[in-house]
């Protein structure tokens, strides 16, 4: 019956989510002519939606420990750790104008990778990695500059709960080059929303934002290192919340 019920709940879900993308989708391609912010703001409106949707029909919900390391008067980069689509919803919510370093391949997508490329994104080549990093440090300082913070997925794919991917250097790169710190986030997303799987469990992810890690003349290794220790021991306290 339980299994029933979550099917249930989770369809449902799934149904509001994608009936709601093409309106948002469609409002922000409007939008193109605007200023960017007001792009990003009603795009990340079906986020806020999809995030309050969860937690009401899935009995889904989070909670953050370290909301006082987010300045509200200092963007950065964030370095998070990737195992479902949930932080892609939540990390909207939780801080504001954002650049995601994204594969470009999203952009042909009609209605919904337009609407995404309307938000100014960072498209990346991932075959051409020279290419790819570039487009990182060149595009990533820019709208460092701008006052957005820069999102990146350092393991550049989900991972399952348990697993650790290698660890890119885009971000420390980042971080030594323009000066900004790097802010390394750590979940246990993957246990309710897993990856690749339609079921949504019910419960609380947990979320930690660290302190943000300060370049200080480090070397673009030294603060990938410092980003990775954080989210990987902060990982081993959260893990295994539910079977």
């Amino acid at each position: 019956m339980r299994k029933i019920n979550l099917f249930l709940r989770s369809s449902l879900f799934f149904a509001c989510m994608s009936l709601s993308t093409i309106p948002f989708s469609a409002l922000v391609i409007l939008c193109w002519p605007l200023p960017q912010p007001t792009r990003y703001k009603v795009a990340s409106g079906w986020a806020i939606l999809n995030i309050w949707l969860l937690d009401k029909i899935c009995g889904l919900s989070h909670q953050i420990e370290g909301l006082e390391n987010v300045s509200t008067d200092k963007n950065g980069i964030i370095l998070c750790k990737h195992q479902s689509a949930w932080e892609t919803l939540a990390l909207q919510t939780i801080f504001p104008n954002q650049a995601w370093v994204l594969k470009r391949e999203l952009f042909r997508i009609p209605i919904y990778g337009w609407a995404l490329a309307a938000t100014d994104p960072i498209g990346i080549n991932r075959q051409d990695k020279r290419a790819a990093l570039k487009a990182i440090i060149q595009q990533g300082i820019e709208k460092l500059k701008q006052g957005r913070w820069i999102i990146i997925f350092p393991e550049g794919t989900r991972m399952a709960p348990g697993e650790r991917g290698n660890y890119g250097g885009s971000g420390g790169l980042l971080a030594h080059k323009s000066g900004y710190a790097i802010t390394p986030i750590a979940h246990n997303a993957g246990e309710f929303w897993r990856r690749r799987g339609f079921i949504k469990y019910p419960g609380v992810i947990q979320v930690r934002i660290g302190p943000p890690i300060q370049v200080k003349g480090d070397k673009a290794s030294e603060l990938n290192a410092r980003a990775e220790e954080w989210i990987e021991s902060n990982m081993a306290e959260i893990n295994n919340q539910i079977g």
